[in-house]
């Protein structure tokens, strides 16, 4: 059984010019030498700094022994590290981890192959699921056959690569079929579509306002895995699928990829609902697309409302707000990794 924990408050510092401090058990955000904010500490689970000015260090060192991740994000939405203090759990279920996924590409054992083929396949499948949801509500998406011909191949390639054995072909599915889904991404945008077009998937830079909103969401969502993969004791650095590099979180990568969709949705939903707009982006001189201070700020809010939302999570057959599903499913693969579980249950839209 897991245990549930409460879901707390994220705070976002999306001013260039602030600087955090520490004032008894309270966080204190300045500017210009005069106190704008204040939050007590029992109120927090993270803190996402987007200012250059930074944090002092006995704020640092305060936010290390309470638990609460800080993670360090460039203006622009680029990740650059993440403080956090000691880890929990015991050295046992690391050691499993790194045993488990050390396999060379040609030598990858069998139970963390299974492991890679539900993670792609629960992607493919969700993507799917988003797909026939929007044709379901906006069946004119479809009038030349695009979305349905997407449909059926995000669905044949889910489930071939139950058949593959090897990594590489796994990816080459995957990289495939991610691509004929974004190729029809900008099909479920019903309004502002004279304003957000996308050609094809950009990272960096994101080259229009979509991808944008894309990357901007994945970077603040792959914090939240990698938060919650060290509070139940995991290596966030430490992966199956995504390869090691030294800066990346890629065991936190590898979990995000089964709920990139939830950030997908949130984008079609912001999009058609005008909750922003195209005068929240500036583009600059490199030609990347970049949201405006108060773009970040209208997206930040509308993800915060969007994590309280309340789904039944379908392995655990409970109610969990959306924000805590990072905990959950963390806690699900440590399960695993300690041999509680047979498999991995991957997140899968219902």
């Amino acid at each position: 059984m897991i245990e549930i924990k409460k879901l707390l408050n994220t705070l976002y510092i999306t001013e260039e010019d602030a600087y955090l401090s520490l004032d008894g058990e309270n966080i204190v955000i300045k500017m210009s030498d005069e106190q704008v904010f204040r939050m007590p500490f029992a109120n927090l689970e993270s803190v996402f700094c987007f200012s250059y000015l930074g944090c002092s260090p006995a704020l640092m060192g305060k936010l290390c022994e309470c638990g609460i991740a800080l993670n360090f994000i460039s203006p622009q939405g680029r990740f650059l590290g993440r403080l956090q203090g000691t880890t929990r759990g015991n050295v046992l279920l690391r050691t499993a981890q790194i045993k488990l996924f050390s396999g060379e590409e040609d030598a990858i054992n069998q139970k963390t192959l299974g492991l890679i083929r539900n993670t792609v396949a629960a992607k493919l499948a969700n993507s799917c699921a988003v797909l026939k949801r929007s044709l379901r509500d906006y069946p004119e998406i479809d009038n030349d056959g695009s979305v349905s011909a997407c449909i059926r191949r995000l669905g044949e390639s889910a489930e071939a690569v139950f058949g593959y054995n090897d990594k590489l072909e796994i990816l080459g599915a995957e990289g495939s079929a991610a691509k004929a889904y974004f190729d029809v991404f900008d099909r479920m945008l019903v309004k502002q579509r004279e304003d957000f077009r996308m050609a094809y998937r950009t990272k960096r830079p994101p080259l229009d306002r979509i991808n944008a909103l894309l990357s901007y969401l994945y970077t603040i969502y792959t914090c939240d895995f990698a938060a919650a993969l060290e509070s139940v004791g995991l290596d966030s650095y430490v992966g199956y699928y995504h390869e090691l590099r030294p800066g990346r979180s890629s065991l936190a990568c590898d979990l995000v990829e089964e709920a990139r969709f939830i950030i997908e949705r949130l984008v079609l939903t912001i999009i058609n609902l005008r909750q922003i707009k195209a005068e929240d982006f500036e583009t600059q001189v490199s030609g990347a697309v970049m949201l405006t201070k108060e773009g970040k700020k209208k997206v930040l809010t509308l993800w915060q409302e969007k994590k309280r939302s309340v789904i039944v999570h379908p392995y655990l057959k409970q109610k969990i707000p959306l924000g805590l599903l990072p905990f959950v499913q963390s806690s699900l693969l440590a399960k695993f990794i300690r041999g509680e579980i047979d498999e991995y249950p991957s997140f899968l839209l219902k």
